[in-house]
């Protein structure tokens, strides 16, 4: 690999030998212009407006347009005898932490090389001093005519240049996100969070330029004679109608999910829904947290009702020999009218006797340890 930039790094009174090696390359596709009729190449060629013929690279020089217009032209030697201190320097300004640089101010990235031996220690004291700090270094170089920021870091133990753009290259974000007044709710918001943890984690080593190799493929199959298989069409482009935020995002997350071999997305979507906003969940597993506040509920309920006194308990026993009696009543009221009128007299003079005992203790113990019939049976004697 060839360097395209030599020079130093300095910082304080240390300096460090380097050479730049482009750190990317691009993959695009590029296409080349050509007749249709016989396919010959189309190319620019460089003309001089006055005279209209063609000029060659060595007849063209550099000029700076001023603001009226007027072409001022510049040698390669003016230029170069520019008090420029960063011409062949890197020159560190300060170290700040890494989240300090907003990653829209970075352009092109560049691995920094150690220039001889020397370079070596004080390569790796700046590289171990960046590791260690956690931060990076904001630095000032000339590089391919122009002077320019960059940031300095670590890099898998390489020093690494990313040529970063003047503050004043940054355009204005006024006005491009949507104005006020628009609210988005919890439960969407929770849906949002289920999505993105449904998504999981990205490996980078499976992602791929899929329209270049569909260029490619496209390409190798017309030189091979054989008809091209059809691609998968372009998505509609957007009608601007207005959709159910909500559907949209349960439907990405069971996508999602079954693209990952998951199941059960759709409860706990559903579940999120119908909360309406409450502050639902966004674990993955929303079904299973859902059930365990069920859990938790029927267990507090079961506790609640273990705790009940044992006055309670004797009410409720003496409410279920009631129910015991009510119901054989109309058991033998099914047998015939007469039985019927007679249960309903004893169940009258039982109460007469209720009122006319000293204590309730009595009736109580007879109630709650004897079936409703002898109970009627023993009623008239204690009224006699």
């Amino acid at each position: 690999m060839r360097s395209i930039w030599k020079g130093s790094i300095s910082f304080g009174l240390v300096s460090i030998p380097v050479r730049v090696f482009s750190a990317t390359e691009s993959h695009s596709v590029s296409f080349r212009q050509v007749h249709t009729a016989d396919g010959g190449r189309i190319r620019y060629r460089k003309v001089c407006e006055l005279d209209g013929e063609e000029v060659s690279g060595g007849e063209i020089g550099k000029a700076y347009e001023t603001a009226d217009g007027t072409h001022v032209q510049l040698t390669d030697e003016e230029l170069a005898s520019l008090p420029l201190p960063t011409a062949k320097t890197v020159e560190i300004l300060a170290f700040v932490p890494a989240e300090d640089i907003d990653p829209i101010r970075l352009d092109r990235s560049y691995y920094l090389a150690g220039d001889g031996t020397s370079a070596d220690k004080p390569y790796v004291l700046l590289r171990e001093a960046l590791s260690r700090s956690g931060k990076v270094a904001v630095a000032k170089l000339a590089l391919r005519g122009r002077e320019s920021l960059a940031m300095l870091r670590v890099y898998e133990d390489t020093l690494t240049l990313h040529l970063m753009l003047w503050p004043d290259e940054i355009r204005s974000a006024d006005g491009m996100a949507p104005g006020g007044g628009i609210a988005v709710r919890d439960a969407e918001l929770d849906l949002a969070d289920t999505l993105m943890e449904t998504l999981g984690e990205l490996d980078t080593e499976d992602l791929h330029d899929e329209y270049r190799e569909a260029v490619e493929a496209l390409v190798a199959a017309k030189e091979g004679g054989t008809v091209p298989e059809e691609g998968v069409a372009a998505p509609a482009e957007s009608t601007g109608t207005v959709v159910d935020l909500m559907a949209v995002l349960e439907n990405s997350v069971q996508a999602a999910r079954q693209s990952r071999g998951e199941d059960g997305g759709a409860a706990t979507v559903h579940e999120l829904r119908q909360q309406g906003g409450t502050g639902a969940g966004t674990e993955t597993g929303g079904a299973g947290k859902a059930a365990g506040k069920r859990t938790a509920a029927k267990k507090a309920t079961g506790t609640k009702s273990a705790a009940k006194s044992p006055a309670k308990k004797a009410a409720s026993g003496s409410a279920a020999t009631k129910s015991a009696s009510k119901s054989t009543g109309s058991r033998s009221g099914a047998s015939g009218g007469a039985k019927k009128t007679a249960a309903k007299k004893s169940a009258a003079k039982k109460t007469t006797a209720k009122k006319s005992a000293p204590t309730g203790a009595t009736s109580k113990k007879s109630a709650a340890g004897s079936p409703a019939r002898s109970a009627a049976k023993r009623t008239p004697r204690k009224s006699a």
